[in-house]
């Protein structure tokens, strides 16, 4: 019976949580850098999103404010821009980042963007596969530990079900990238930003980026070391 123990579990989790920990320092250490520069222009996040919101044409899409630090997203459901009261409220240059990336998956629902419309739709897979698909392998690997065939069938299906919360985490990579190139396309093009206000945005919206990133690897690290316990149970 092969039962690697917590040191093997570090080696495959242990590349998402350094990732993970390096980008969540860059977010906050830029969202609190720029959230104390002030816009040459003194608009609000919700009004740097209303603005660029007006400009595309996109004047059913309300602007919302919503509870929670950088709980900032897009409801494509009811076309719908949730603003933290941190972004929402604030003129800064981080705030004006913020808020034109979200406008920027506004945009990608507007141009029907594929990958914006899978994620969407894995949303409900992928929030039961990572809730219940750890506890069902479990299941699954100590039936088969002791002896019950049906419990590799089982866990099988939880690395199965687990799976789809992993395929989420990478399509959600391009979805962010591009919501967030299409956001300092737009600050460029539309005069919102002046002087050296976009290496701000830069700044606040690259390190959001890696904290994606972070999450994709760390998903991918998990599903590796399952596939590994039953590899391993298997052959034993």
């Amino acid at each position: 019976m092969f039962f690697p123990g917590y040191f093997t579990y570090f080696l495959f989790a242990l590349p998402g949580l350094i990732l993970g920990l390096w980008a969540q320092s860059r977010v906050k250490s830029a969202y609190k850098k720029y959230s104390k520069v002030p816009m040459a222009r003194n608009l609000t996040g919700a009004q740097v999103a209303r603005s660029l919101l007006d400009a595309q044409g996109l004047y059913d899409v309300t602007v919302e404010e919503t509870q929670g630090f950088l709980s900032d997203h897009y409801d494509p459901r009811h076309r719908v821009l949730r603003l933290s009261p941190d972004v929402y409220r604030s003129p800064s240059v981080a705030a004006a980042g913020i808020a034109a990336h979200e406008m920027g998956h506004a945009l990608q629902h507007k141009a029907g963007y594929a990958p914006l419309h899978l994620r969407s739709a894995l949303v409900p897979a992928a929030q039961f596969g990572s809730n219940l698909a750890p506890m069902i392998f479990m299941a699954g690997f100590l039936l088969q530990v002791f002896g019950l065939a049906f419990g590799y069938a089982i866990a099988w299906f939880g690395v199965a079900l687990f799976g789809l919360a992993v395929i989420f985490t990478l399509v959600t990579l391009p979805v962010e990238f591009d919501a967030s190139r299409r956001a300092k396309q737009l600050l460029s093009s539309s005069g919102t930003l002046i002087g050296n206000e976009m290496v701000g945005v830069n700044k606040v919206l690259d390190a959001a980026a890696l904290t994606y990133v972070a999450a994709a690897v760390a998903a991918i690290g998990q599903l590796l070391y399952y596939v590994m316990l039953l590899g391993g149970g298997r052959r034993n």
